[in-house]
């Protein structure tokens, strides 16, 4: 059978693959895309969207149980988790299939199946039908990322899960540990210990949340502490014991080490959230020259693999590991290839979100990073007991941090912690792209009553000027 000929070829329907694939058949270009499991990848049906219904469920369960401080009634209040987990996925299968319905839009061949390269230029996908041979000038990797798993600690699906496990699971757990907390482990520990799970947070490294700014990550972890976890910090989970019960649960002693010292602790569920590692297996990428460094596709600014017509976008190219950026990756390399000038991503201006209770966001250096990096610096602080909305919302827990460059006034860093910091980031990434200084945001008039007026506040405070507090 003769082969297909594209003009560009993108291997993995997740953020990035479908984005890169869509502006492609918008620049004119004759697109296929491959996938082997969900139209989607794993942000659509497995992390990003169905997360966040599980933690919107969370918050109105949490909020149902504040309704005396709003003056309401609500009695009985409980919740049944199979109807949580069912509406997650409904959200996450609506979604799955909005992306069918935009490929055929846009008049892209897709194929369901496992891709491999064979050679330059040429993709064999298995298919349930046979094997089909497509070639293309561009071949764009978009095959994303899974859970690691670390040897003692995997995950068997009853007494210890991942994040799949997680986000449909058997049963309510009673006693959790969580090993890791990064986005991925915080957000279920927040969304499991709302739910009445007795939890414990074990993180190696010194400070949950460890890529945030010191400040926000000892807020946070303040919040999480007064929520009833228990978090433990500079400790390292050496070893699983696991009794099944033969019904799918049963318990876990874990073996944690901290100090020197291991102490044994008792649970009866185990979620391990200690990072991914890329999809980088059987598709030929070490014959064709493709150079790998622990699990991710070593790439230029522009997502070039150094093979030449082979490009490599989103989770398999390494961090930061964020959908959004996976998107305008494959947005970058889809002009790339249909001959336009594109500017490279810029990482230290992507923003990252944490959707845990309170949430947590930022953008650009910590004030320790601007330090290092020799930036004399000026820094704001406002908390959202100084602000209006915040205090009429019941939200008057949180932060928001800024870092500036005392000499240019460059927006360095910003950094939050409280309710809808997750929307809120966005305004200082904008300032960041505009390349703004402290001059135009001061001068910025933010309405009233917001939370946005905050940001304003810590602008004028690393500058010695703002007025509510």
């Amino acid at each position: 059978m003769a082969a297909k000929s594209f003009d560009m070829i993108v291997i993995g329907a997740g953020p990035g693959g479908y984005v890169a694939a869509i502006r492609g058949a918008q620049l004119g270009l004759n697109v296929a895309i491959v996938e082997r499991e969900h139209m989607g990848g794993i942000c659509l049906n497995w992390g990003c969207i169905p997360t966040k219904a599980l933690l919107r469920s969370a918050e109105v369960f949490h909020l149902m149980h504040r309704a005396k401080e709003f003056g309401l009634k609500a009695d009985g209040i409980g919740y049944d988790l199979d109807a949580v987990v069912q509406r997650s996925r409904g959200v996450a299968k609506q979604l799955s299939g909005g992306i069918g319905h935009l490929m055929k839009k846009n008049k892209i061949t897709t194929f369901m199946g496992a891709a491999t390269l064979p050679k330059k230029g040429t993709v064999s996908v298995k298919t349930d039908k046979g094997t089909e041979e497509l070639t293309a000038k561009s071949i764009v990797l978009a095959t994303g990322a899974r859970a690691r798993e670390l040897p003692g600690l995997e995950a068997d699906g009853d007494l210890v899960w991942t994040y799949k496990h997680a986000l449909m699971p058997k049963r309510m757990p009673k006693k959790l540990l969580v090993i890791g907390s990064g986005a991925i482990g915080i957000e279920f520990a927040s969304f499991f210990n709302t739910l009445g799970a007795d939890t414990t947070v074990v993180e190696v490294m010194d400070r949950v949340l460890p890529v945030e700014d010191a400040e926000i990550s000892a807020f946070a972890k303040k919040a999480f502490v007064k929520q009833g976890m228990k978090i433990m910090e500079k400790s390292t989970v050496k070893k699983l014991d696991r009794v099944p019960d033969g019904k799918g649960g049963g318990k876990v002693t874990a073996h944690i080490e901290a100090g020197g010292k291991t102490e044994t602790m008792e649970f009866d569920t185990v979620i391990s959230a200690v990072g991914i590692v890329g999809n980088v297996e059987n598709l030929g990428l070490e014959a064709l020259g493709v150079k790998i460094d622990r699990t991710h596709v070593v790439t230029d600014e522009h997502c070039r693999t150094g093979v030449e017509g082979l490009y490599a976008i989103g989770d398999i190219a390494g961090a930061p590991w964020l959908a959004h950026k996976a998107s305008h990756e494959g947005v970058m390399v889809a002009e790339l290839i249909a001959g336009k000038h594109p500017h490279p991503i810029k990482p230290n201006s992507i923003a990252g979100c944490t959707y845990c209770h309170p949430q947590v966001a930022s953008v650009g250096l910590t004030e320790a990073k601007a330090k290092e990096a020799g930036h004399d610096v000026k820094v704001g602080r406002f908390p959202f007991i100084g602000n209006g909305k915040a205090i009429a919302l019941g939200e008057q827990e949180g932060m928001i941090k800024t870092v500036f460059d005392a000499r240019t006034g460059e927006l360095l860093g910003a950094h939050m912690v409280g309710a809808e910091v997750t929307e809120l980031i966005q305004g200082y990434v904008v300032g960041r792209t505009l390349e703004t200084t402290e001059g135009e945001l001061m001068e910025t008039v933010f309405p009233h009553p917001t939370l946005s007026e905050m940001m304003h506040e810590a602008v004028l405070d690393a500058y010695g000027r703002a007025i509510h507090i």
